[in-house]
């Protein structure tokens, strides 16, 4: 199967695509501003979506995983990528600072609590607003966990995943002289902050590649982005692992899942997630009693993948159909 079959029959599974009926650029302090939307049915369920990362920004796709008759759907981009500015910019830029602007959107919009929805660094910031503001969130949606442990950082960036893609990794480490590979990231962020442009977009293309050839079960062709999104996701993505989210202890998530326990979950995970392998998932569905872990059988870290697409879009549906 082929990466446009895989899309199409993705997209089978979504909603019709909408447009949104309020676009707004939100000016959230430290010089930066973010772009935010709704969709779908202004009196509707609130659902916010965080998009991955750090970096990725939103996609009319995403509007189209939630019943547009039954949800209010606000999608944002976060600091310094998408359509939010200044582009690229990592400066008043960290894990904190996102989740006041969550607050920011949730309490201009007079939203008392909302759904949350995020896929991989989206659930790990998900993860991290619930449990700063756990009586704001109604239900957790989460796919692809990740949660910014040092584990999972060796896992992608220091060879693990490299071992069952021995030659899309020699393209992402060989690049990088022998003596640095001890810490890749360190090594490219030296690279993607150099204030060489060209330099700059030559490193985010391959840091952006190595991610993208491993996002999905089937992919096809070098992964490679537009030059002003590689910079971008890159550049925040580097940013964010170099400080290890600025959680203060390894594992902090994990350590502090008691303060969202009462909060109904629910969890997709792909069974060959390459970028963040299952066994995070599993632990963090382990023993939370309100929480449920979806293991999709053929499918990889993609929000796109079929099997994933269409056990989100079923979650959404239960969960309006549970207060219709």
């Amino acid at each position: 199967m082929d990466r446009t079959a895989g899309q199409n029959r993705a997209a089978a599974h979504l909603y019709p695509g909408i447009d949104p009926f309020d676009q707004r650029m939100l000016e959230v302090g430290d010089g930066h501003r973010i772009y935010v939307e709704q969709c779908g049915n202004p009196d509707g369920q609130p659902v916010v979506v965080l998009h991955g990362g750090p970096g990725g920004g939103c996609s009319p796709a995403m509007r189209r995983y939630f019943d547009p008759a039954h949800y209010r759907i606000i999608l944002f981009d976060q600091r310094g990528c998408g359509r939010s500015r200044p582009h690229a910019s990592v400066e008043n830029n960290t894990t904190w600072h996102l989740v006041r602007d969550i607050e920011l959107i949730r309490d201009g919009l007079d939203l008392d609590q909302w759904i949350v929805f995020g896929g991989s660094w989206g659930a790990t910031l998900a993860l991290i607003y619930a449990e700063t503001h756990p009586d704001r969130v109604a239900h957790l949606v989460l796919r692809g966990v990740f949660m910014m442990t040092q584990a999972e950082l060796d896992w992608f960036y220091g060879g693990g995943a490299g071992k069952f893609f021995p030659e899309k990794w020699h393209g992402f480490s060989s690049i990088i002289p022998e003596d640095e590979h001890d810490d890749l990231i360190a090594a490219y962020s030296r690279r993607l902050f150099s204030g060489d442009i060209q330099q700059e977009i030559r490193f985010a293309r391959a840091w952006s590649s190595w991610e993208n050839q491993l996002a999905a079960l089937q992919v096809h062709g070098s992964g490679e982005s537009p030059a002003d999104y590689a910079r971008a996701f890159a550049r925040l993505e580097n940013h964010y692992f170099t400080n290890r989210g600025w959680l203060e202890e390894d594992g902090w998530i994990l350590k502090n899942r008691h303060r969202i326990e009462h909060i109904p979950a629910s969890i997709v995970q792909g069974r060959y997630d390459m970028i963040c392998p299952p066994y995070q998932a599993h632990k963090l569905a382990q023993g939370w009693t309100k929480a449920q872990l979806y293991m999709i059988p053929t499918a990889g870290h993609a929000l796109s993948e079929p099997g994933i697409t269409a056990e989100l879009v079923r979650i959404t549906n239960a969960i309006r159909d549970r207060i219709r």
